[in-house]
C-alpha cells in the first residue's frame, strides 16, 4: 500500500489518480489529450507509460475458445475436449432476462454512457484517492469485456493471467483507451454479446450457453427471470457464488440482482419478489470433458486422434502451433470409427477377458484399400483406477503407446514369406526344416556386412514331432519355426527388411527393426495397429495404405466455420498382387487347418497367422477378410506374466497360444463388424500339395533334398537357424532382445506358433 508523505500530503500515486480523476471530468480521455508522464510513478501498463495517446489503440481480439467435438463414421458424438468449456452464440440466441441481469448488476448506465462511465470513474477515483490504493473500480461492461480479452489471450499462463487481472491505474489507463476503441466498432449490442461469450460462470463454463448447460441443462435462450439472475450474479466472484457449493451465498446474490433488475425498471417489484421465492432449480450437468468421457469405449481411440492432430503437420509446422489450435477448440472432427465394428470389437474383448485379469488384450480393426481405422479397444479402460491404463495398447509409443510395442512371434512370419516370394522362391519351396538346429553362418545383410552366430544359437520347433522337410504351404499351417529361418538364411535379411519398410513395420519404439535372424521369427515389439495395416496390404493385394483415423475437420471461430485440410492415407505398392495372392492363399490354410483353425471365420473368406512369444508372455492373431484387416494381442502390459496354467476371462488355460485367445477374440469381432457387409473373394493361386509319401516316409524318400551334416555352420545351403520364443527370458545369449512395455527390451524372441 502506498504511503502518505510526511506532513500528510498526497503521496505520488495519490496525486496521479486524483489528476486523472480531474482530466477524465474534464473529458481530456475522450478528447485523447495526453496525460502527464506516471511511469516514473510506477504506474506502468505493459511497460512505462509514457502518455494516453502513447498506448496502443487497436485490441487484437484472440477467437475464443471453444469446445471440440470429436464424432465417429456416422456422425455419432464420441467426445468433447476442450481447455474451455465454451459455445459462442448470437445475442437473439440469449434469453432476453439474461441480457437484462448481466447489464444491471454489472453495468446499469451501459446504454446511457460511452465506453467509460464518467460519473463512475470519478466516484470511485476519490475514494480510491483517499484510501491511498485502489479499492474500488468503476468498469463499464465494456471496460470489463477489454479485461476478459486479455484473459483469453493469456489463456492457462499464470503470469500473464495475473498481468491481465492486476488492479493498477496503469492498466486502468489502457482499458480506458481501448474501450474507447471498442465502442465506436463494435457497438452495444455486440459488446453484450461478446461479454456474455467470453465471460467466466464457474464450474469450468466459458460464455453464457455453457453456463446455462451446466447449471440448468437447458439453452440460453430458455433462461427465465430467476436462472438469469443467477448466472448474472455468479460472474462477479464464480467462486463465492458458486450455486453448486453454496446455495445459500448464490440464492443471496441471485435476489440482489433481481432487486436490481427491479430497481431499474427491467422487471415489476412483484415479479422480482415471486422470482426471489423460487428455488433455484438447478439441474446440473457435469463437466464432460476430454477422451476419458468418449462413449462406445472409444477413449483410447479418441486419444488417438488427439495425437494425431498433435503430431502432423498438415495442421501446423510445429507442435506447438499444433497444440494452440487444438486448445483454441470450436473443431468438428469426423473420424473413420465404424460403430458396429468398436462394438464387435469391445464385446470380443469383454466376453474373452476380464478387466481385473491379471494380462489384457488389444484389437485394432482397418479397412484395407483405404487404411481407415474402424475399432480400436482393450480390456484395461482408459483411467487412473486400479485395472485402468492412460496407454493405449494399440499404438506406438511417440502416439500414446507401450514404449517398445509386442514381441509378435510367428504372426512376422509372412513377412518372410512374402520377402521370399518377391525374391523369386517358389510357392513349394522346400526346406529341410529339422527339429532343431543352430543359427548357420554368414547370413547377407544389407550393408554388406554378414551376421555371424558368434554365440551358437539354435532354434527348435514348438513340437518334437514337427520334423521336416517341409514346403512353405505346411510350414505356414503349422508354424514350423526351422523352415522360415532356413528362408531368411537363404534370402538373406536385406530382402526381409525391404518387406518390412515396405509395410511400414517398425518397433513400437517407432525405430527401425534391427537387421538380425531373429527379427524373423517376432523377437521384436510391434503396435497392433501397425501390424493390422501390414497385414491389410496382404488383402488389398499389395497395396499398403498408411493408416487415417479423421475423415474431416470445420472448425467454428466466433460465428463463422471453415474447413481445415486432413491427413490422407498415402497407398503404395509393397509387393506384386501375385505375391499378395500367394501369401494370402498360404493363411487361408492357417484357419482353416493349422494352428489358427479356432480363428476362421465360416461365412466368409478368411486369412491369418498365430504367433506365441518367449515364455508365453504375448500371444497374438492377426487376420483378415479381403475388406477388413484386424490384429489381436493377449499378455501382460509389464511382460511380467507367462501365460501358463492361466485363467483369462473365467477360462483356465494350461498353455496360452496363439489360436487359444487371440483368435477366438478376433473371430468374434470380425464376424460383428461385418455383419451385414459384402464377402468378397480372395484371387487365390493353385499351390500343390507336398508328396503323400515324403510326409509317410521321409528318411526312405531319396528325392528329397541332400542334407550336410548338422555342424552349426550351414544347415541346408547356409540355411540360418533361429531363436525360439523361449530364449533365454532376458534376450538370449545371442543378445537379441525383445520388447516390453515398461521395463524396456530384454524379452527375448518369439516364433512359436
Amino acid at each position: 500500500m502506498p504511503k502518505k508523505r510526511s506532513g500528510g500530503g498526497l503521496s505520488p500515486t495519490q496525486q496521479a489518480a486524483k489528476f486523472l480523476g480531474v482530466s477524465v471530468l474534464a473529458g481530456a480521455v475522450l478528447a485523447g489529450i495526453a496525460l502527464p508522464a506516471v511511469g516514473a510513478l510506477g504506474l506502468a501498463a505493459k511497460g512505462s507509460v509514457e502518455g494516453f495517446d502513447a498506448l496502443p489503440a487497436n485490441l487484437k481480439t484472440p477467437p475464443l475458445s471453444q469446445r471440440t467435438t470429436i464424432l465417429d463414421a456416422e456422425g455419432g458424438t464420441i467426445a468433447t475436449v476442450y481447455s474451455r468449456d465454451r459455445t459462442v452464440v448470437d445475442l437473439k440466441d440469449i434469453s432476453p432476462y439474461m441480457q437484462k441481469a448481466i447489464v444491471a448488476i454489472e453495468d446499469s448506465r451501459f446504454y446511457e454512457h460511452g465506453a467509460i462511465d464518467l460519473k463512475g470513474v470519478l466516484r470511485a477515483l476519490n475514494k480510491n484517492a483517499r484510501s491511498g490504493e485502489v479499492s474500488e473500480g468503476a468498469s463499464t461492461l465494456t471496460q470489463q469485456y477489454v479485461k476478459n480479452v486479455f484473459v483469453e489471450e493469456a489463456g492457462d499462463d499464470p503470469t500473464k493471467v495475473a498481468q491481465a487481472t492486476q488492479q493498477t491505474i496503469g492498466r486502468k489507463i489502457q482499458e480506458l483507451k481501448l474501450a474507447i476503441q471498442v465502442e465506436e466498432e463494435l457497438g452495444k449490442k455486440k459488446i453484450l454479446e461478446n461479454y456474455l461469450n467470453i465471460t467466466f460462470f464457474g464450474q469450468q463454463a466459458y460464455g453464457v450457453e455453457a453456463a446455462s448447460q451446466r447449471y440448468f441443462s437447458k439453452h440460453a435462450k430458455d433462461l427465465n427471470v430467476q436462472e438469469a439472475a443467477l448466472l448474472a450474479g455468479i460472474v462477479q466472484s464464480p467462486s463465492r457464488y458458486d450455486p453448486v457449493n453454496d446455495e445459500a451465498e448464490a440464492t443471496k446474490r441471485r435476489n440482489v440482482v433481481l432487486n436490481r433488475m427491479a430497481q431499474v425498471g427491467d422487471i415489476s417489484t412483484a415479479e422480482a419478489e415471486k422470482a426471489k421465492k423460487a428455488p433455484l432449480g438447478l439441474k446440473v450437468s457435469k463437466p464432460k470433458n476430454g477422451c476419458i468421457t468418449a462413449v462406445k469405449n472409444a477413449s483410447f481411440f479418441c486419444d488417438y486422434v488427439r495425437e494425431v492432430f498433435l503430431s502432423d503437420k498438415v495442421f501446423g509446422k510445429t507442435r506447438k502451433d499444433r497444440a494452440k489450435v487444438w486448445n483454441q477448440g470450436g473443431l468438428t472432427i469426423r473420424t473413420t470409427l465404424d460403430p458396429q465394428a468398436q462394438a464387435s470389437v469391445q464385446q470380443s474383448l469383454k466376453d474373452h477377458v476380464n478387466q481385473s485379469d491379471s494380462v489384457a488384450a488389444a484389437s485394432t480393426l482397418v479397412e484395407p484399400g483405404t487404411g481407415k481405422v474402424l475399432a480400436m479397444g482393450q480390456t484395461k479402460p482408459y483411467g487412473y483406477g486400479k485395472n485402468e491404463t492412460e496407454i493405449n495398447y494399440s499404438v506406438d509409443h511417440g502416439m500414446g503407446g507401450s514404449n517398445y510395442g509386442f514381441p509378435t512371434g510367428s504372426t512376422f512370419k509372412p513377412f518372410v514369406a512374402a520377402a521370399a516370394l518377391e525374391e523369386g522362391r517358389p510357392a513349394t519351396q522346400e526346406y529341410s526344416s529339422p527339429y532343431e538346429m543352430p543359427y548357420p553362418e554368414p547370413v547377407q545383410t544389407c550393408s554388406g556386412k554378414p551376421w555371424m552366430n558368434t554365440a551358437g544359437e539354435k532354434v527348435p520347433n514348438e513340437s518334437e514331432s514337427e520334423v521336416g522337410p517341409y514346403r512353405l504351404k505346411e510350414a505356414m499351417a503349422l508354424s514350423v519355426n526351422t523352415y522360415f529361418v532356413q528362408m531368411v538364411a537363404d534370402i538373406g535379411l536385406c530382402p526381409v527388411m525391404k518387406m518390412t519398410d515396405a509395410l511400414h513395420v517398425v518397433q513400437g519404439s517407432g525405430d527401425k527393426l534391427p537387421e538380425v535372424p531373429a527379427v524373423s521369427l517376432g523377437s521384436k515389439g510391434v503396435a497392433p495397429l501397425t501390424m493390422a495395416s501390414a497385414y491389410a496390404a496382404f488383402a488389398s493385394r499389395g497395396m499398403y495404405c498408411t493408416p487415417i483415423v479423421i475423415e474431416s475437420i470445420t472448425q467454428k471461430i466466433g460465428n463463422k466455420q471453415k474447413s481445415l485440410d486432413v491427413p490422407k492415407s498415402t497407398c503404395s505398392r509393397a509387393m506384386s498382387e501375385k505375391t499378395a495372392d500367394t501369401v494370402n492363399t498360404l493363411l487361408q490354410g492357417v484357419v482353416d487347418s493349422g494352428t489358427g483353425k479356432a480363428a476362421g471365420l465360416t461365412d466368409r473368406a478368411n486369412a491369418g497367422k498365430t504367433g506365441t512369444t518367449d515364455e508365453r508372455k504375448n500371444a497374438w492373431f492377426v487376420g483378415y477378410t479381403p475388406n477388413l484387416s484386424g490384429a489381436v494381442w493377449v499378455g501382460s502390459a509389464s511382460q511380467q506374466v507367462q501365460m501358463k496354467n492361466i485363467t483369462i476371462g473365467g477360462q483356465y488355460h494350461e498353455l496360452v497360444f496363439g489360436g487359444a485367445v487371440p483368435g477366438p477374440i478376433w473371430k468374434d469381432a470380425m464376424t460383428g463388424a461385418l455383419a451385414g457387409k459384402d464377402s468378397p473373394s480372395f484371387n487365390l493361386v493353385n499351390i500343390p500339395d507336398e508328396d503323400q509319401d515324403k510326409n509317410k516316409d521321409k528318411d526312405k524318400d531319396k528325392d528329397r533334398d541332400k542334407e550336410k551334416p548338422d555342424d552349426g555352420n550351414n544347415g541346408d545351403d547356409g540355411f540360418i537357424g533361429g531363436l525360439t520364443d523361449g530364449g533365454t527370458g532376458d534376450g538370449g545369449p545371442g543378445g537379441f532382445p525383445g520388447g516390453n512395455l515398461i521395463q524396456g527390451p530384454g524379452n527375448g524372441p518369439g516364433g512359436r506358433r
